[in-house]
């Protein structure tokens, strides 16, 4: 699990291909490897990975074909956001997060308006439920603020506001119109829905 408060901004900087996936070699920038062991996760633009070599101030991952299919920003090298798994004890500054991308949207608009960014983002029909005003939503791994909610035949556009922070420290100052992003919607929203479909008895008590 994981907040969507990105630690820091790393970038890939090599690959292998392995079978139908790839082997990325991953510096970590500021991100602290010294608690990090192989088999931890970490969170790459908000995908799920497990380190398979941790060397600071590298570290390797192996990407399959099913999480290149569904994800950007393994097909090139590049600036990623990078968090580490979440302890128990630590504060939850953003939402709870799973690192598992439930797919891609389009990037509708960007701008800076007065002190802040203007990020809207095109959602594909299939995520458009999980969205609402004042709601939760994972960018690119970062935890964000639903502004509004603008439904349409292809799904819905989502407004968020990015302070002046989030642009400093994320890969998200690098969008731009056009560019897909990865969403992960609000765990909650995706239980709710669940519990609302399946319609059975609940298990009686005892």
């Amino acid at each position: 699990m994981f907040t969507g408060i990105v630690a820091a901004v790393g970038r890939i900087e090599g690959r292998q291909p392995l079978g139908d996936g790839v082997r990325l070699r991953v510096h970590a920038g500021t991100l602290d490897l010294a608690d990090v062991a192989v088999g931890d996760s970490i969170a790459i633009q908000g995908a799920c990975m497990t380190a398979v070599v941790v060397a600071a101030p590298f570290f390797e991952v192996e990407v399959s074909r099913e999480s290149l299919n569904r994800t950007v920003g393994f097909e090139r090298d590049g600036d990623v956001n990078l968090e580490k798994a979440l302890r128990l004890s630590d504060r939850l500054g953003g939402h709870l997060v799973s690192g598992h991308v439930d797919g891609l949207g389009t990037v509708a608009r960007f701008e800076q308006v007065a002190e802040s960014w203007r990020l809207d983002i095109a959602v594909p029909a299939e995520l458009a439920r999980y969205f609402a005003y004042k709601g939760s939503a994972t960018v690119n791994g970062v935890s964000l603020t639903v502004n509004s909610v603008i439904d349409d035949a292809q799904g819905c556009t989502i407004s968020i506001n990015l302070i002046p922070h989030t642009i400093a420290v994320t890969t998200l100052r690098l969008l731009a119109a056009g560019d897909r992003v990865n969403l992960e919607v609000d765990l909650i929203a995706r239980y709710v829905e669940r519990m609302l479909r399946d319609g059975s008895p609940a298990p009686a008590a005892g």
